[in-house]
């Protein structure tokens, strides 16, 4: 199917721009040879053919997109722009989940984490893992065991880690004491004073033995540079980027990129977050400013999750197949966290983090606190929200109150007014940037990862998310999130439904512009 829509549409495009040219010739020779009925049937010919492209490219997205809302906006896009709808459908618009399992599945069938969640499965009913009687967290551990064969693990410590200061200085600490092995994975490493900083750790490492692997996405590390890559392999330190992109307009997996953030070192020390590697993640961005994000340390049990993570994209990027017992040491003990760590994308059987926020939501009695840098829920999560606040729950919103993606703030300012009206709390960050990923429920279990409140994140990108039912790191996690409340605005549903009708229109924009993300 992926072969015959490709070719076909190719061809046509081909054949298409053909005939283009030609009319363009014809339209030249029609100043002297107005009546020649040669040139009327060519063009006949080609209104046929022109005709019979919008046809075969409109039934090839109606047929291929399950999705209504997307499936009309690009027969919008289509239409007005017929030349190049196809074609940007072909680049954006195309679900390539089937092709991404194939390349990846028959590798993640031999997933220890998958056996620990299959054992785990079978007991999670008659075990009693949290000391109180939480329905939500013995709901969520049983969905992530399921739909994303992610097992929990007991044997963790956690240290958040909030802003890009106190992130990097940890990070560099961990990375020197490394011992036997650093896997670093990035959506962005950028060519400047901190990213050269880790660069050069890494190199160190690397010399004195350690084996070091790094993976970078093909478009978020863009203008890395071969200088940069260059200098990491003349160390030692194999690297390899996901999704190859050399001409980003040309390229189908343009659109489905890695967005994850993880680092393990030694098997026994673990990062997640919000942060990429970049001196703009330090708040040293001129024109976003300070940079408001959040990261986490983890030791223990829950590393082995972003280790096979880790080692399954390793397999994907290189053909490596890493095993050996220096990857899962046993772990002395180091804690009584509970953990789990999800990952989700286009090689997943189960939008698995949207399910699990979707979980958080409709499950909680108290309250739902959520930072995210976009708010473009897809309709499950959004009526989630508003039936949640409607029945009394205290559901709060930070996002910024300056963007980053144009489009994307547009979208999500466009959801504001119908989440104010059923009692949902959104405000607005003033001091920078917002970019952290927390979701807060009941004071017992929080999400902290790559994973934003968009359909990007949901249903496009890799992500990794650590979920955690801790009520210390809950706790830790919301003096952060009240501390960025007394920081931002408040928007109020009455002073908001008068804005305006430029702003109304940019969201319209942003509205139709989202299902084609």
């Amino acid at each position: 199917m992926d072969k015959w829509i490709k070719r076909i549409g190719m061809s046509i495009l081909i054949i298409f721009s053909i005939f283009m040219a030609v009319q363009l010739y014809l339209a030249i020779l029609d100043i002297n040879f107005t009546n020649s009925s040669v040139i009327a049937f060519i063009r006949s010919i080609i209104y046929w053919i022109f005709t019979a492209y919008i046809v075969t490219i409109a039934l090839v997205i109606f047929l291929e997109n399950k999705d209504p809302g997307k499936t009309l906006a690009w027969m919008i896009v289509l239409f007005l722009v017929p030349l190049l709808g196809f074609a940007f459908y072909i680049l954006f618009g195309r679900s390539y989940s089937r092709k991404v399992k194939k390349k990846i599945k028959n590798y993640k069938k031999s997933d220890i984490m998958s056996k620990a969640a299959s054992i785990q499965r079978d007991i999670i009913d008659y075990v009693n893992i949290f000391d109180d009687d939480s329905i939500m967290n013995k709901r969520l551990v049983n969905l992530l065991l399921k739909n994303s064969d992610t097992p929990f693990s007991v044997n963790n410590n956690l240290e958040v880690l909030t802003n890009g200061e106190n992130t990097f200085n940890k990070i560099i600490d961990m990375l020197l004491n490394a011992e036997d092995h650093i896997h670093l994975e990035y959506f962005i490493i950028k060519n400047d004073e901190i990213g050269n900083r880790i660069k050069e750790i890494l190199i160190l490492k690397a010399k004195k033995g350690v084996k070091v692997r790094v993976i970078y996405d093909s478009v978020g590390s863009w203008r890395l540079g071969n200088k940069f890559k260059n200098d990491l392999k003349e160390a030692g330190v194999k690297i390899n980027e996901f999704f190859p992109v050399l001409f980003p307009i040309l390229s189908r997996e343009l659109n489905y990129r890695n967005h994850r953030k993880i680092i393990v070192i030694d098997g026994k020390i673990g990062f997640v977050g919000g942060l990429n590697i970049g001196d703009e993640y330090l708040g040293k961005s001129p024109t976003l400013g300070f940079w408001r994000d959040t990261h986490l340390m983890i030791k223990g049990d829950a590393v082995f999750s972003l280790q096979q993570i880790f080692i399954n994209d390793w397999f994907h990027v290189s053909k490596e197949h890493l095993s050996g017992d220096y990857l899962f040491n046993k772990q002395n003990y180091v804690g009584n966290k509970i953990v789990q760590i999800t990952s989700s994308g286009p090689d997943s059987d189960w939008k698995s983090i949207l399910q699990a926020y979707f979980t958080m939501i409709s499950n909680a009695e108290k309250r739902v606190w959520i930072t995210t840098p976009y708010l473009v829920p897809e309709e499950s999560l959004k009526m989630a929200l508003i039936a949640s606040a409607l029945s009394g729950v205290d559901v709060r919103i930070i996002i910024p109150n300056k963007p980053d993606h144009f489009f994307v703030y547009w979208a999500s300012r466009d959801n504001i007014e119908e989440l104010l009206e059923a009692g949902v709390k959104i405000y607005t960050y003033n001091k920078g940037f917002i970019h952290a990923k927390i979701f807060l429920a009941d004071g017992k279990v929080a999400s902290l990862g790559t994973a934003n409140l968009d359909i990007r994140s949901l249903e496009i990108n890799f992500e990794v998310n650590a979920f955690i039912y801790d009520e210390k790191t809950v706790e830790r996690l919301e003096e952060d999130f009240m501390n960025d409340i007394s920081n931002s605005d408040e928007i109020f549903y009455e002073k908001f439904i008068k804005r305006g009708i430029g702003n109304r229109f940019l969201e319209s924009l942003g509205r139709l512009v989202s299902p084609l993300q």
